[in-house]
């Protein structure tokens, strides 16, 4: 393969990678998914890499059956998981949400409710991703935020595009569902710093009426890492936060954002413990998710 061919086919990359993440929630696993599809295309001889006349469609195709492949198996691992799963929360950096906005087979008229890629990596938005079945999970992701056309979409699932289409459909009223009201950026990230002040000064009224009185609080520890919880309630929840504070005098909160959205930071000794992603209801915290298992903090020890 020449030098420009090798460099067309690894700038496919960053979009593989933004693509298995959306799919399985995990980091790890989309690097992996993605070695795997490279893996595959240099198996095949040169002939058949030079019969493909859209490399960047292939390498989709595989990837995504990759995926769905480990989306059938997840149930299964996710019940011998210890505790809470939490989908894998990444750092700011474009290279998660920046991928092209269409597939490389992507019709750009075929109509249809999008997201956004900012919006796609949203805790909130990979949380409601969990509870789709398999199918229903790739078709909306290929088409919803990846613009795919539903005909591409059938031939890696193998379903009929009908069948697709009422896929996404599917996913799509899940989503709407699990909507909260829309809260402006500005007063997200106000609302997270004030959280974070208030928890540093251990002010519980502070934190109980930044919560929503129907917060929920969930922490994913996978075995490896102590993690309260599920907590439901203002008051539950601020009193754990206190706890917490009160029992670790050293703990440094730092700002940063957390799967596009305004996040929190925990380390102590400059390493990092917790990451919390936020979803907010109007002017209230309503869920507060925090990632404890060190494997999934990976891409914050850096």
């Amino acid at each position: 393969m020449t030098d420009p061919d090798l460099t067309a086919i690894m700038s496919e990359r960053r979009q593989l990678i933004n693509l298995a993440y959306r799919l399985l929630g995990s980091l790890a696993d989309a690097e992996d998914v993605v070695q795997e599809t490279y893996a595959r295309w240099y198996a095949l001889r040169p002939e058949q890499r030079e019969a493909i006349e859209v490399p960047g469609a292939w390498l989709t195709t595989v990837a995504s059956r990759i995926c769905l492949d480990l989306l059938r198996s997840a149930r299964a691992r996710r019940e011998r998981y210890v505790g809470e799963w939490i989908p894998e929360p990444v750092p700011d950096r474009a290279e998660w949400v920046g991928g092209r906005p269409g597939g490389a087979t992507a019709n750009p008229g075929d109509p249809a409710d999008r997201v956004t890629l900012d919006e796609s990596i949203s805790m909130a938005f990979l949380v409601v991703l969990e509870s789709m079945t398999p199918a229903e999970r790739v078709a909306f992701v290929l088409h919803d935020v990846f613009r795919y056309p539903f005909a591409e979409i059938a031939r890696i699932v193998g379903r009929t595009p009908a069948a697709c289409r009422q896929l996404a459909s599917s996913a799509r009223r899940r989503l709407r569902a699990a909507e909260a009201p829309t809260t402006p950026s500005a007063r997200r990230a106000g609302l997270v710093r004030e959280f974070k002040q208030a928890w540093e000064s251990q002010d519980i009224e502070a934190l109980v009426g930044l919560l929503d009185p129907h917060a929920t609080a969930v922490a994913d520890g996978g075995g490896l890492a102590t993690a309260l919880g599920p907590l439901e309630g203002s008051w539950p929840i601020a009193r754990a936060l206190i706890e917490i504070a009160a029992a670790a005098p050293d703990l440094t909160f730092l700002e940063r954002t957390v799967n596009g959205q305004p996040g929190l930071v925990l380390q102590q000794d400059g390493v990092t413990g917790t990451v919390l992603a936020f979803d907010l209801a109007g002017d209230r915290i309503a869920r507060v998710w925090a990632v404890r298992n060190p494997e999934k903090l990976r891409p914050w020890t850096s």
